[in-house]
């Protein structure tokens, strides 16, 4: 899949949607949606990479500020960390394969928060008591119940907050909430993980004052604002965080 991704404008206008609206062929409705909030966004998607590059190449000519980018090609790559040590003048990570690196405060770019969310769905049975006329009136009008047994779907939410780090050319590093020892904190570190997460944020942003941090995927209204109507969050988190660290490094 190749996404068209816009942004950069500053405001939302009649001839801005209506351009947006005939280059992607939909009412100047929708493409208004589209434009709500500044971008980035995706402004659409395809299965065939030539028609990506001829929709963004009509938007251009329209004047958008974008890039396409192939999802697949996107996805993956990324160091995942375990373990880490915020040292004097650098950050060491270890990734649970036992790989290390060492990450300098002055390379980071960009610190990106999001937060992940996995819904999972299950089918259980459900056993209800409910009155029963045929039995009462075997009974000589003496009220009796029966069971009732009935499937229910149950849906349950879990959310885990991840930062992304960005430096340089190196592959993104991500730090999830519930998946780190905090032990590296040595004598800094709290009772609770989401007081570690936390502290370690705000220790990254303190130590890279350079990074540019944006927080706007922590709410999956963000989520949704940036991946379009057709995206899924839960399943497209990864993609919205590579769309945005490019938006912000001046891609387009």
């Amino acid at each position: 899949m190749h996404v068209v991704v816009i942004h950069r404008w500053r405001e939302v206008t009649p001839e801005l949607s209506q351009a947006l609206a005939a280059a992607l062929e939909v009412t100047a409705f929708d493409a208004r949606q589209r434009l709500i909030g500044g971008g980035p966004v995706v402004a659409a998607s395809f299965a065939d990479p030539q028609r990506a590059r001829d929709v963004a190449e009509k938007l251009q000519k329209s004047g958008f500020a974008g890039f396409v980018l192939d999802a697949s090609a996107a996805s993956g790559g990324s160091f995942v960390v375990r373990r880490f040590e915020l040292e004097a003048g650098a950050v060491r990570i270890e990734a649970a394969d036992g790989l290390r690196d060492e990450i300098a405060y002055g390379e980071i770019d960009l610190l990106l928060p999001c937060t992940c969310i996995a819904g999972h769905t299950e089918s259980r049975t459900v056993t209800e008591r409910k009155f029963s006329m045929g039995r009462t009136l075997m009974a000589g009008g003496v009220p009796l119940t029966k069971k009732v047994k009935r499937q229910e779907e149950v849906t349950t939410e879990e959310r885990e907050e991840v930062l992304y780090l960005f430096a340089g050319r190196r592959a993104p590093v991500v730090l999830p909430q519930n998946g780190l020892a905090y032990d590296g904190l040595g004598e800094a570190m709290k009772l609770s993980r989401e007081l570690n997460f936390a502290y370690l944020k705000s220790e990254l942003r303190r130590l890279s004052p350079q990074a540019v941090y944006d927080d706007r995927l922590l709410k999956r209204t963000g989520q949704v604002r940036l991946l379009g109507p057709v995206l899924n969050p839960e399943t497209n988190l990864d993609l919205a965080v590579r769309i945005l660290a490019r938006s912000l490094r001046g891609a387009g």
